[in-house]
This record gives C-alpha cells, structure tokens and sequence, in this order.
C-alpha cells in the first residue's frame, strides 16, 4: 500500500511541474526604505550611500497554510485508508533557509489478513480471547497528534538564467513531539468477541481476496478497546508522549503574490512501537502459529506518511513575499543590465593633441596646440588656402589671390586696367614688340558627375589645343574651373584643373609654365573646365591643393 502511495505522489507531482515553469514577474525595489526592518536600515543606508555593497534583507512576509491528505501507519499491522490535516506557519531566515512550525493531526486503520495466535502479552486482545485455541485478525484505528518545527531549504529560487519560476521545490527536516490514541475492534455491536473461525483460513495464502470480503462482512467500525499503552513514555491522560523525527520533500505553485498551491509528503520516524496497537509478532512453525512460544516482540519502532495538498497564503505589511521566492541573483543581473544605484566612472577617451576630438574619430591626429578644429579633428581653414586659421594672417584670402606664402598671405593680380594695357603691349600696340598671339578661339572640357576622368571626346579636343599651342608659342592658356560654394567643390574644381594641365604636358608635350592655374572661380559651369587665351595675365602654373583630405584619386 505504501508503494502505491508513493507512486501516485511521484505521478501528481511530475505532471505539476511540467506544467508550471510561467515566467513570474521581477523582484522588490531595494531602495525602498519602507520594506527594511528597523535592526536593518544602518546597512540600508550606508547601501543608498555607497558605502557598503549589498542592500540589506528586506522584511518578509509569513506564510500560513491548510493541509489535508492521506495518513498511513507502517507498523506490525498492515496499514490501511487513514487521513489527515495539518496547520503550518513558515518564515523565511534567508533566501534558502526557513523555518516551519506543523500541528498535524492524522488518523490511521490497520487490518492484517493473515490470523494471529501469539497475542498472549497483549492484553487488549489476550482479554477476549484464548491464544491456544483461538486465532484473531490484528486490527486498529488510531488518532495522532503532532507537533513539530521543521528546517525548510529551498531548492530552486537561486537561478541563473531566469528571474524567478512559477515553481518551488524544497526539503525538511525537524523534531517535535507526538501523541496517540489507539483502539483495537475485538467486540461485535453485542458486546461479544467476534467468532474469527467463520473465516475460512484454509487457502491463507491462496485467496486474500475471500478473507477480505469475509472480513469486512464480520467487523463493524466500533474500534472499542483501548489498545496496549507504553507508561514508559510520559502521558497525557491516556496518550503516550513520544519525541518524533520528521523528514519530507514538497513542491509549491504559484498563484499570485499572495497564494500558493502545495503538494507535499512527510515521514515520521517515532519512539514507539504502539502506535499501531501491536508490539507482539507471530513466529510461524510450518506455515501456522503455534502457542506462547511462536510470540516475539519486535524490535523496531513504528512509522507514519502523510501524503498532502494544500493551500497557503501570505501575510504581512510593508513586506515583501516569503524570500523563498526570490531570486538573490534579481538585483545583481538587474543592477548590471540597467544600473539605477551603482556609480559609474566617467568614460576617459584618449585625445592624444588635445583638440576636443578623440582619437577614433580624429582625422588630423598631430594638430598643433591651440589650432580650432571641425568635427572630425582637422584644423579649420576658413578661406581653404592651405594654411590652418592658427597660421593663417590673412584668413580670408581670395581664391584668385591664391596661392598664399608660408603664412597664409596671397598675391593678388593686377587691377584690370593694367591687365588691359598689359594685353594692349603683347598685342603690339603702342609700341611693344612682345609680338601677336593669334591662338584663336579654344575648347570647354566637360566632365560628368563628380570624375576628375577626361573622355576620349575630351582628349581629342586637348589634343586640337595643343597642336594650336605648338603653333603660337607665344601664347599663354589660362586653364579654368568653376565651383567655390563649398570645400568639396572647390577641391573637384582643382582636381579637374590639374587633370587638363597634366594631360597637356605629360601627354602631348606642352611646357607647364605656358599654363595659368584657375580653380574654384564663379559664373561658370562646375562640371566644365574653359581654355581661353591667357597671353599677358599673370598667374600661377601650379597652385597646392586647397583641401587634400577631399582630394579626388
């Protein structure tokens, strides 16, 4: 019978846990001075202050419970239907370790199918009857009171991977004391002891099944004889007092903050071997007890099994629920993901020049000391002559007034009086005997896009001006490119100059100082580069490029 029982509570509580690992909500707020027990708030404080690292134990509530379940009693009857309750009151010590105060209160029936003949020590049945001629069946019915203080120790709420579960796993132990009244059925509702031999005992050992039936049809429930008692033990009127064990595993469900569902089994190891009403044993000669000398007392002490469900509820103010559901780890993991208490140093980016820019996103990483620079770290060049405006005495420099000295100061050309009467001598008037340029009229070279790449169009018309050049060479060309709306645009103009310069000279042999660099001028198409005749203007044949880091390859 036992084996069963602990089958079906095996089955119960495997289908309970497999269907409750819900996920559960978050922990308490540690920072909530209202939650802290008065013996408590000195570490409480200095945790608010990071001064100390932990936060302290929070107040917690009680937990009271309901119990009810199947009691049985392994002795030296064999055990039969018994029940039970019980009463709790658990409180949490720590987040693993509690402690539980347990009334139980349990009855227990007992009923051997086989017969007995060697109860001649036992005087609640040798009264009644002849152990030399007659044989009984043991029988009892007995009601138990226990009370107990249990060590409880949480299994599951120390989690890595999760808040917490819907689910808590525990096992106990505890001492405590216990009582017990046991009757034995030796009389029928007459008042007469039961004839046993209308049972047939023939086929002991063949059909239990009749003997079973048989039984049951000669016994009433009346259970009244007081069975034997051990003075040994201190009473309580007619109930021994015996010092008891106990030792159990048990799983709760959670239903919400404040109630849980509990299966739970609980062993009892005792001090007596009368709970079940029998100490005395039969030695069997062949199969059948015979007489005084077929009697043994036996030398172990009787157990008991409380099988339960039950129902708990938690109790408190200004308190969080029992810590046994609460994952310790809560704060940490939650401290870490999104910290709201822990100081956090400031982040220290290197900045190797000192520019405000750190290192990762500085472009210009040696810029000299106290240059300003742009969001990428590179010094601020205002007019784009290539002079940092650290450097620069004159920072607004005009593009025709470029190329600029060392420090950022240009040379402008001539007013456009003098380039008139400059271009008024090389044309042989008044007297000048510069001589004619007569290179006539000269291409535009497009380019699409932001290409600094001359086409094959592009290439025979820079190839029709240098013929007109090797035929002229008197004449200067002033190369020019448009675009100063922004730095990027005056660079591409640069690039689409020097790209037609080069050409020219690398590719069909026109010398460099017969060409007068222009970049970056207004009024003009971006995407167009213009060739005019340039004999008598002064300009550079070769100008720095304004912006290197937009520089196109």
């Amino acid at each position: 019978m036992a084996g069963k029982k602990c089958l079906l509570f095996s089955v119960l509580l495997c289908l309970f846990v497999s269907g409750s690992f819900a996920q559960v909500g978050g922990s308490y707020d540690v920072r909530d001075s209202s939650l802290i027990p008065t013996k408590n708030l000195a570490q409480h404080n200095e945790f608010l202050n990071n001064a100390y690292p932990f936060p302290a134990k929070p107040r917690n509530m009680w937990e009271l419970g309901l119990q009810a379940g199947y009691f049985a009693v392994s002795g030296d009857v064999r055990s039969r239907f018994g029940y039970g309750g019980a009463i709790t009151a658990r409180k949490a010590l720590g987040y693993v370790f509690s402690l539980r105060g347990e009334f139980m209160w349990g009855r227990g029936y007992g009923l051997n199918f086989s017969p007995s003949s060697g109860y001649g020590k036992d005087p609640a049945w040798a009264q009644y009857y002849n152990p030399a001629t007659q044989t009984v069946f043991y029988n009892y019915k007995t009601d138990v009171k226990e009370l107990t203080l249990q060590g409880v120790i949480t299994l599951n709420n120390v989690r890595f991977h999760k808040t917490k579960t819907g689910f808590n796993l525990y096992m106990f132990g505890g001492l405590g004391f216990a009582a017990y009244d046991t009757y034995v059925n030796a009389l029928d509702a007459n008042g007469n002891p039961y004839n046993f031999s209308t049972i047939d005992q023939s086929g002991l050992y063949k059909d239990r099944k009749t003997i079973k039936k048989e039984l049951k049809a000669l016994l009433d429930k009346s259970y009244e004889t007081h069975a034997e008692v051990d003075h040994s033990q201190p009473m309580i009127g007619d109930q021994p007092l015996i010092p008891v064990g106990v030792l159990g595993i048990g799983v709760q469900f959670k239903l919400n903050n404040k109630f849980n569902l509990q299966i739970e089994d609980k062993y009892t190891i005792t001090k007596s071997d009368l709970i079940d009403g029998q100490q005395w044993q039969n030695n069997y000669v062949g199969g059948i007890a015979t007489g005084s000398q077929a009697v043994a007392q036996t030398r172990d002490y009787d157990s008991y099994n409380f099988a339960s469900i039950g129902l708990n509820y938690n109790i408190g103010r200004k308190s969080v629920e029992p810590l046994w559901w609460l994952n310790p780890l809560d704060y940490a993991y939650g401290e870490i993901n999104a910290p709201r208490h822990m100081k956090l140093p400031k982040p220290v980016l290197d900045d190797a020049d000192g520019d405000g820019v750190t290192d990762q996103f500085d472009h210009e990483p040696n810029t000299p000391a106290g240059c300003p620079v742009d969001t990428h770290g590179v010094s601020l060049d205002t007019d784009g002559d290539g002079v940092p405006d650290c450097r620069d005495k004159e920072k607004i420099t005009p593009t025709q007034c470029q190329p600029v000295d060392a420090d950022g100061v240009g040379k402008c050309p001539d007013p456009q009086c003098c380039k008139d009467l400059r271009n008024a001598l090389d044309s042989g008037g008044f007297g000048s005997g510069r001589g004619n340029c007569n290179i006539g009229d000269l291409p535009s070279i497009s380019f699409k896009g932001r290409s600094v790449t001359l086409s094959k169009d592009s290439k025979a018309l820079l190839a029709s001006t240098a013929e007109k050049m090797r035929n002229n060479p008197n004449c200067k060309v002033a190369v020019i490119g448009y675009g100063e709306s922004s730095k990027a645009a005056q660079q591409l103009s640069w690039d689409r100059v020097n790209s037609v310069i080069n050409y020219l000279v690398e590719k069909e042999g026109i010398s460099s100082d017969r060409f007068i660099f222009r970049y970056g001028q207004s009024g003009g198409d971006e995407n167009t580069v213009d060739l005019k005749n340039g004999t008598g203007e002064e300009g550079p044949n070769n100008v720095p490029a304004p912006h290197p880091n937009l520089r196109k390859k």
